[in-house]
């Protein structure tokens, strides 16, 4: 399951979004979304794990936490739509 997250500190890193989630389960990819121009987080982020019963369990857990500072939003994300070039 792909979960996304919102509302994290600009200072959150992949490996602790890692080490937040892998409390739940295995978690195979972390990505923290980056501005192309400034290099800055744009506060937010995508975890993938394999075991949707985990993922499932992580979500209702993590969802309206503190976590370093901030109150993070955590859901199942939404499948991404790719436009067709023509």
């Amino acid at each position: 399951m792909k979960i996304f997250v919102a509302k994290l500190s600009s200072k959150t890193t992949s490996d602790d979004l890692k080490t937040l989630f892998e409390r739940f389960g295995k978690v195979t990819n972390v990505k923290i979304i980056m501005d192309h121009e400034t290099k800055r987080s744009k506060c937010y982020g995508f975890v993938d794990m394999p075991n949707d019963s985990e993922a499932y369990v992580a979500v209702v857990e993590l969802n309206e936490m503190e976590f370093q500072g901030n109150i993070i939003n955590v859901k199942k994300s939404k499948p991404q739509i790719v436009a067709k070039r023509q």
